[in-house]
Formats: C-alpha cells, sequence, structure tokens
C-alpha cells in the first residue's frame, strides 16, 4: 500500500483534512493539480464556529494576526444587521481572511504535520474494490498509479473524483449570473452606497467591501440565466465595468484589477458522501450561491468532521459506523445551507413583488430572538449532530463545546489540538469517571470540570456525553458515560495507537 488516505485537492478543505488525518495517525499524500497556489480569494471570511475549531487546533492567533474582525453581517443586504456579539461561543465575530491567505497558513499546518503535498500532480482516473482505491496520476516526470485504504475528493464543484466515483450531484440549474472582482476604485464615492454597501435597483444587485487599503471587492448579480458555456469565458475589466453601468447607471471608474471571475447559482448536493472507499468533502460535495463565506466554511467543518473518522478507521480503534456517520451528519447541515443561500438570493432580486417580503424580514431581524437565530445558523453554531443512543437527554448533545472557564478551557484545548478527545470529568465523580477512561487515554484526554458539569467532546469539539444532573443517579450517568465512549471512540483498551508525525510518513 503506498498510503493510508489520498485527498485529491489542495485548498483549504483538502489541505485542513490532510492535517486532521496526520493528527489522528494516517500517512496522508496529498495531490493537487496546480503547481503553485493561485493567489486568488473567492472567500475572505472565516466563521465563528471555524474560529472556536481554529482555536482547538492552537491556529487561531496564525489567522487573526494582521486581520480584522467584523462583529455584524448582513442577511439579504436588509437592516438590521445580524448581530455576532451574542453568539453563545468562546469567538463571537467573524474574521475578515483571505482565502489565499486561510491556503496559505492551512499549507504550513499540513506540512508541519508530516503531510506530503504533491503540486502539478492531476487525479485521471480510480479503481476503487472493497479493500483498496488505485489511482491514475498525471504529473511532470509522467503518469504512476498510487494505491490507498481510501481517497477524498477535495476538488471542488467540477470534481474528477465525484465524476470518476459515480455520484450524482443532484440540484438546480443557474438563475443569475454574477461576477466577482478585486479592483481599485478612482472614488469609492462614486458607489451610491459607499463601501462596504449594497446597491438594489431594477437591473440587478452591487455590492461593495473593502478587502485592504486600495482594493474594493465588486460584487455583481443580474438576475438572468447565463449564457450556455459562458462560464469558460474571461471576465474582462471592460465587461464588468459595463455590468456596474447597466446596474446602477453610473460610469464607476475602476482599475488594476487583481482578479476577474464569473459564477452562478448553481446549487448542487452530492447523493452521497461516500462510495465505498471513495468520499467527498467541500465543494466536492455541495455547491450554492456564495453568500457569507458559507461555503468555504461549510467544506472547512466537513474536514473536521471527516479527519478523526476517518483516521480512527484506518488506524484501527473506529467502532463500527463511525465513518458513516460523516455524512449522515454533515449532509443535512449542507441541505440547511443551501436552502438558507436560495433564500438570500430569493429576497436580493430585483423584482418590485419581493419588496414586501423584504420589508416583512426587515421587521422579523429587529426581534432579537430572530436575529440569533439566523446568527447562529449562518455561522455554524446551531449544528447539532444526533447524539448517541442514550438513556437521558441533553440540551448540549451534539452541539459544539459551550464557551468554558478560561482555565478549563486552556486545558482543554491542549488536549484537542493533539486530535483526541477530551473528558471533562464531572464533579463529584471525578475518580470513578477518570478511572473509566483510563482504557480510552490514548483516544481521550481528561480534564477536570472544575464544579462544573461533566462533558465529553470529540476531537472535532461537539459534545457526545453530558452529565445529566443531580436528578439521574451517579451510576446511571457513568453507565451513560461509558456508553457514549464506545459509540464514539470504540472498544476499551484498544491496542492501536495513532503514529507519531515523524512515523507515520511510512519511512
Amino acid at each position: 500500500m503506498n498510503t493510508d488516505v489520498v485527498v485529491v485537492g489542495g485548498g483549504p478543505v483538502g489541505l485542513l483534512l490532510a492535517a486532521e488525518l496526520r493528527l489522528g495517525g494516517a500517512r496522508v499524500v496529498l495531490l493537487e493539480r496546480l503547481t503553485e497556489p493561485s493567489g486568488h480569494s473567492r472567500a475572505f471570511r472565516m466563521q465563528a464556529r471555524m474560529l472556536d475549531v481554529l482555536d482547538q487546533r492552537g491556529l487561531l492567533g496564525r489567522f487573526t494576526e494582521g486581520n480584522r474582525t467584523w462583529p455584524k453581517a448582513h442577511f439579504a443586504g436588509l437592516e438590521p444587521l445580524l448581530d455576532f456579539g451574542h453568539l453563545h461561543n468562546e469567538h463571537p465575530y467573524a474574521l475578515l481572511i483571505p482565502q489565499a491567505r486561510t491556503e496559505e497558513l492551512l499549507e504550513e499546518y499540513a506540512l508541519s504535520c508530516g503531510v506530503e503535498i504533491r503540486r502539478g500532480h492531476a487525479l485521471t482516473g480510480l479503481d476503487a474494490t472493497p479493500s483498496d482505491v488505485v489511482g491514475e496520476v498525471d504529473s511532470p516526470e509522467g503518469t504512476y498509479r498510487l494505491r490507498s485504504h481510501y481517497l477524498v475528493g477535495c476538488d471542488g464543484g467540477r470534481s474528477t473524483v465525484r465524476k470518476l466515483a459515480g455520484i450524482g450531484f443532484t440540484g438546480s440549474a443557474p438563475t443569475v449570473r454574477a461576477l466577482l472582482a478585486d479592483v481599485e476604485l478612482a472614488d469609492p464615492g462614486q458607489l451610491p452606497n459607499g463601501v462596504p454597501g449594497t446597491m438594489r435597483t431594477p437591473r440587478g444587485l452591487l455590492m461593495a467591501i473593502s478587502l485592504q487599503p486600495g482594493v474594493t471587492r465588486v460584487l455583481t448579480t443580474e438576475f438572468t440565466p447565463p449564457e450556455p458555456g459562458s462560464e469558460h469565458t474571461p471576465v474582462t475589466l471592460d465587461e464588468l465595468r459595463e455590468t456596474v453601468r447597466r446596474i446602477t447607471g453610473i460610469d464607476v471608474a475602476m482599475d488594476r484589477p487583481r482578479w476577474l471571475s464569473r459564477f452562478a447559482d448553481t446549487t448542487r448536493l452530492a447523493d452521497t458522501y461516500r462510495q465505498g472507499r471513495v468520499l467527498l468533502a467541500g465543494d466536492a460535495a455541495h455547491v450554492h450561491f456564495p453568500i457569507g463565506a458559507q461555503g468555504l466554511n461549510l467544506g472547512l467543518q466537513d474536514a473536521v468532521n471527516l479527519g478523526w473518522k476517518l483516521a480512527g478507521t484506518i488506524v484501527g480503534w473506529a467502532p463500527p459506523g463511525l465513518l458513516d456517520s460523516y455524512g449522515s451528519e454533515r449532509r443535512p447541515v449542507a441541505e440547511r445551507v443551501l436552502r438558507e443561500t436560495r433564500v438570500q438570493l430569493m429576497l436580493m432580486a430585483p423584482d418590485p413583488k419581493v419588496d414586501p417580503l423584504r420589508e416583512m424580514f426587515s421587521e422579523l431581524l429587529a426581534l432579537p430572538e430572530v436575529n440569533s437565530r439566523l446568527a447562529h445558523e449562518m455561522t455554524g453554531l446551531d449544528v447539532r449532530y444526533t447524539p448517541s443512543p442514550g438513556r437521558y437527554e441533553h440540551e448540549l448533545l451534539g452541539r459544539p463545546c459551550p464557551p468554558l472557564a478560561e482555565a478549563v478551557g486552556d486545558q482543554v484545548r491542549t488536549v484537542l489540538r493533539t486530535g483526541r478527545g477530551v473528558l471533562l470529568l464531572p464533579d463529584g465523580t471525578a475518580q470513578e469517571a477518570a478511572g473509566l477512561a483510563t482504557d480510552w487515554s490514548h483516544r481521550v484526554g481528561t480534564v477536570p470540570a472544575e464544579a462544573g458539569a461533566g462533558l465529553l467532546l470529540r476531537p472535532d469539539g461537539h459534545v457526545a456525553w453530558a452529565d445529566p444532573g443531580d436528578g439521574v443517579p451517579r451510576k446511571d450517568a457513568l453507565l451513560e458515560l461509558e456508553d457514549a465512549m464506545r459509540h464514539w471512540f470504540g472498544a476499551p483498551g484498544c491496542t492501536a495507537r495513532p503514529r507519531t508525525h515523524h512515523d507515520a510518513t511510512g519511512r
């Protein structure tokens, strides 16, 4: 076997997944067809839930350095804005960071974890059997075959992996045409609503935001289907100028484009996230209109969910069904994001018939409970995975870890950055719980809860067990904990051990 996992696609999702797999002890080869990073940044925002994950991996400081935070965000260009200040998490804000910088930082991280990255290597064929996957790869040195236990496609909306695996991509054809450009504006005051700002006219939508001093991101949307085949036609600065003029009626002086791109609202979802030993993550599994950088954040959460489960399967401790839970957990999340982005696009349509609906939505956004609900949904903090079968219900089960006391939080992050789960020892039964956790010590670290409620966290930071409280006998609570440990971390005393960064290279 050449390697444990082949990850196809060296964008942010593929890089993070490869690093997560290495944390779990799997050998990884990442194939990227481009010889160098593109340097382009379709997405420029990291959502609050993903900031928590980066913090749990000890990476957040690298991402925040030199970048701005944003306490609010728009929903369909409406007022009032969504207020992130009330989010129930450790980092209640968005981070404005270009996708190119995110990719650069994640590549550094993946390399530090021991990921082998092969640039200029493109997957052109694959043969998946019940026991392995053999990929056909074109490289600068010629064609070769690469054998692995599993192969994951993180290669975008036009995924070669998805097509070769025969996985359907069900959804809707495009209904709008859009341009995206990073340019210099001679006079930002020419834009009617300034920068940042949104302008909705009977002819379409114009959005603008400052990315860095002197550089403005301009996004135009016209609500007519694109011409067949136009997605392959390069965008010119003249086309952008004319489109802005058509929508706003104003000749906006712009030049020195850093990047010009076109896209549409094609909305599709993979019929399955797993076909035997072939899996999908990121845009290879779901595409939608880019509102709020949700596509990037959705894909990164795919990687964090899949990494520890696939690594556990390869190393040998994973319980039956753990790998299948990747698709059963993440596909419904994607369905909700696809629905929400469709709703936002509908609300932004220039049709006057939409105006009363926009007025009503603005009134609803002014209600704190509605504003909070949509803010949690847009940031990914509303996600709740189906908890493991148990005797007791708890509101935290399946949800992201809630904010913790500073000292406890620091210890929890120290464990999570190793890719293991964490048991916050429940008050009153710490000794018994610690003894129980001994058999899972290579997969779960322990931290005193310091008079707080006990929690079991998966490696992705979601709650797998919560102390049911004083109304439940301690013995029953510990039995519930043991059941959760078995469900998510396999049999106790498993001899399989994650490899270190050095010995996982296979050399």
